[in-house]
This record gives structure tokens, C-alpha cells and sequence, in this order.
């Protein structure tokens, strides 16, 4: 019986926040920004609420600007994509050394539960490509108007 209790209390408080490794997009190509993970908060992605996506990385030269450019596929098919400021995303100028990208955004109430793949690639202000990288998440069961 104390086991079920334990088990049960394991699973209310359930991680709200989630590290997911990433995978650049060409394995063969030296990114001069590096990027060491993503957390996804809360996760899974509910639908109708805001996520925050944070990506640590790291530059070894200075950035005065650039654009983030996202690509969003759902079992395989490409379903969405937009163009950030780089600047609305985090602070600049950044420096070299490490700094984080944090975009928030909510998720219409009607979008599909299940797994997604997100690639994210980030430019200068000179549109030379710094990074490019995947990684999958989940949108949960759970919406807004579940919750009215």
C-alpha cells in the first residue's frame, strides 16, 4: 500500500520542466555557436497555455543581431514555420561566452496532441548562419478549455 502511495505521489509531481538533448543539423559542419540543451517548461506543451523554450548555448564571437528561423513538423510533415528577432529573444549584444535564447509562446487550444519535431536555426545580423539545430517535444492531452 505505501508503495502505491509513493507511486502516486511520484506522478503528481511530475517534472514541469524538461531538458531535451539536440541534434545539429549537419553532424559534419563546426557551428561557431554551440548549443548545450533545451528545457521546455511546462512539459508536456499544453495546449491553450504558454511554453517556454530555452536554449543554452555558447558563441566565441560577439553578436550585435540576427534572426532565429523555426520549422515545426508533426509525425514527419512540416506544419508551421516563423521568424523571430534574435534581439526579442534574448539580450544583445551578446557576448562570447554563454547565453540563453528564450522564446514563450502559446499553443492554440485546437492543435493536436502528440510528438513534434522543432528545427531552429540561427542567423546574424549578416544572415551568416551560427547554428542549426532539432529536437522533439510533446504537446500533452490538456487545453484551456479543459480547464474552463
Amino acid at each position: 500500500m505505501q508503495m502505491n502511495k509513493l507511486l502516486l505521489a511520484l506522478c503528481l509531481i511530475a517534472p514541469l520542466c524538461l531538458a531535451k538533448d539536440v541534434n545539429y543539423c549537419d553532424k559534419n559542419t563546426e557551428y561557431g555557436l554551440k548549443v548545450s540543451g533545451v528545457e521546455i517548461s511546462p512539459y508536456p506543451v499544453a495546449r491553450g497555455k504558454a511554453a517556454t523554450f530555452s536554449i543554452s548555448a555558447s558563441t566565441v564571437e560577439a553578436i550585435s543581431g540576427g534572426k532565429l528561423v523555426i520549422d515545426v513538423s508533426y509525425f514527419g510533415w512540416h506544419i508551421h514555420s516563423e521568424t523571430h528577432d534574435l534581439c526579442a529573444e534574448t539580450s544583445c549584444p551578446v557576448t562570447t561566452g554563454d547565453f540563453v535564447v528564450a522564446h514563450s509562446q502559446v499553443l492554440p487550444g485546437y492543435t493536436p496532441p502528440g510528438s513534434y519535431s522543432l528545427k531552429m536555426r540561427m542567423y546574424d545580423g549578416n544572415k551568416k548562419e551560427l547554428t542549426c539545430i532539432g529536437f522533439d517535444f510533446d504537446i500533452g492531452l490538456a487545453s484551456s478549455l479543459a480547464d474552463s
